[in-house]
């Protein structure tokens, strides 16, 4: 239900805002900025798409990942792209670095992370030899084997 109302509620604030724009700067002006703001989207949406692929190509070795402002910027792009100016307005607060770096801090405070480092000590000249069969309750190979 909370859903739900706040998507009227968004609808309503984003129709608001066309009605209030329009009234300011003309039905074009409007039509001007929502395009513009669409196209930029696109082209930041595609420049951070590179540039999210490449960090995550160097990063991946290391057991990195460097999405969180990069995963900002993009979902910021998205929101440039859909048409309304609060989506605009959000979008644009995303692209701003320190806006960001107070996201990220806020969303990490919340998260626990949790790693395990366990290593195995194997003799090397430990060698395991065996045939493994597998058959059902009935007899009968189950399929997955070869007889």
């Amino acid at each position: 239900m909370r859903v739900l109302t706040g998507l009227i509620a968004w609808s309503l604030v984003e129709i608001a805002l066309f009605v209030i724009v329009g009234s300011w700067v003309g039905v074009l002006g409007t039509l001007a900025i929502v395009l513009g703001s669409g196209v930029a989207g696109v082209m930041i949406l595609r420049q951070q798409g590179v540039q999210l692929g490449q960090a995550l190509r160097q990063n991946m070795g290391a057991g990195r990942l460097p999405v969180a402002h990069s995963g900002l910027v993009a979902l910021g792009a998205v929101l440039l792209i859909l048409p309304g100016f609060l989506t605009d307005m959000i979008g644009l607060a995303l692209m701003v670095p320190p806006i960001r770096a107070v996201i990220i801090a806020r969303i990490g405070s919340r998260l626990r992370t949790a790693t395990v480092h366990q290593t195995y000590a194997r003799p090397q000249d430990d060698v395991i030899d065996a045939v493994v069969i597998e058959q059902r309750r009935d007899g009968e190979p189950s399929g997955w084997t070869k007889p």
